[in-house]
């Protein structure tokens, strides 16, 4: 694709944008639907994600590829190590062939699950036979990823015996399993979660139910940074709930920071601008629970010539791309200064914005939709942009409607 030019938009943001379902949400209720037909879900996301795990969750074929899907990797092997009497092989990118997965398959191992390496000891592609798991106990490391989990508890109900998940160390990513836990418990699954361990017991079926995916704080993520950006600006986006399971909620108190008003309406959420900054001109956040919204923050404080102190980036390193090193190459182009660590990043306040640079996207779709706002400061060039349907296929459609 050829890079998208975006000039320097000048006037102020206004529009209603519907955005697509959670990415997140729908991904763990597509794999529940298969354990339990009786489910309904209604406004699922419409992101490559989604698509290729309804796509993988449909498929006949013995071999299925996931592209750069972490999400579907992660929750497809613990989802085929259940499906008994099927053998497959379940491969991906290039890159994806770089992201870790030997702590799930470990796991699902200790429950009996037959998988194994087909390439790189403790990375896709996997070969995973599936069958009935007994065992019912497994022990994982508190801080690795929230998908790791998820996978295991989104195939505990299906269990003979159910799960009993503990912990070892400090959990992080904890609004991602709250998540997980609260869609079981809308569907009827009993569980509970004690300090450092969780246990869910067996459900073989539940009664019928429908549930309406919110739509995706990560998405919206894209629009607080554009008002953040525009003086007089407002944009109306639905459908967002007050009380949300999505950690990336957390958006509507660190904007307030940055200069942005969410008032919640009927099923949608209203941006405005205030002009009001944080007085420190200092971000210092820790992003545990959040860390998908860290590329977005890091910009618009660059955008504002503030500075950025972020913590609890560990998991951003295993991502699409490793996105503390990409954000690091982008900024410095256009003319910041940051500094990083296994799981911080550090950003000095800027003065000066360079024009109509170059952002490389790295297979990565948040890095195109991040960098997307500096156009309310300076001209600015998003390579290979189609990377956003990865979660967002219109953001570029939206983009345009609240700029015009």
């Amino acid at each position: 694709m050829e890079p998208l030019k975006i000039a320097k938009i000048t006037k102020p943001v206004k529009g209603n944008i519907q955005i697509t379902g959670s990415k997140s949400e729908t991904n763990r209720l597509l794999v529940l639907q298969q354990f339990y037909p009786t489910l309904k879900v209604e406004n699922i996301s419409n992101s490559d994600d989604s698509v290729l795990m309804q796509n993988a969750l449909k498929s006949d074929s013995n071999e299925i590829n996931i592209g750069h899907a972490g999400t579907a990797m992660r929750f497809l092997t613990a989802y085929f190590s259940v499906k008994e009497n099927s053998e497959i092989v379940l491969t991906g990118s290039h890159r994806m062939k770089d992201r870790p997965i030997k702590i799930l398959v470990d796991a699902l191992r200790e429950l009996g699950a037959e998988i194994s390496y087909l390439e790189k000891e403790g990375f896709p592609p996997l070969k995973i036979k599936g069958k009935k798991l007994t065992n019912s106990t497994v022990e994982v490391e508190g801080n690795v990823s929230s998908q790791y989990i998820t996978a295991l508890l989104l195939i505990a109900p299906t269990l003979k015996n159910g799960l009993k998940l503990k912990f070892k160390g400090k959990i992080t990513s904890v609004p991602y399993i709250k998540m997980t836990l609260t869609l079981l418990a809308e569907i009827g699954v009993e569980l509970s979660w004690d300090d450092d361990t969780i246990i869910i017991q067996p459900k073989p079926q539940i009664e019928p139910k429908t549930i309406v995916v919110e739509s995706d704080w990560s998405s919206a993520s894209y629009y607080y940074s554009l008002i953040a950006l525009s003086a007089n600006s407002e944009v109306t986006l639905s459908s967002y709930k007050k009380t949300s399971l999505q950690g990336d909620a957390v958006l509507t108190s660190i904007y307030k920071n940055l200069g942005v008003e969410t008032t919640f309406k009927d099923h949608s959420i209203l941006l405005k601008n205030t002009g009001k900054l944080n007085g420190s001109k200092l971000m210092d956040l820790n992003l545990i629970g959040a860390p998908d919204i860290a590329q977005t923050i890091v910009v618009t404080c660059f955008g504002l010539g503030m500075e950025c102190y972020l913590t609890g980036l560990h998991t951003l390193k295993i991502k699409e791309t490793d996105r503390l090193v990409a954000l690091k190459n982008e900024i410095e182009k256009l003319g910041g200064k940051v500094s990083i660590t296994n799981e911080t990043l550090s950003l000095s306040a800027s003065i000066k914005i360079n024009e109509n640079i170059n952002i490389a996207t790295y297979d990565d779709h948040r890095m195109a939709m991040a960098f997307a706002p500096l156009a309310v400061k300076v001209p600015i060039i998003i390579e290979e942009a189609n990377v956003v349907s990865k979660s967002y296929p219109t953001f570029w459609q939206d983009l345009a409607k609240t700029t015009l």
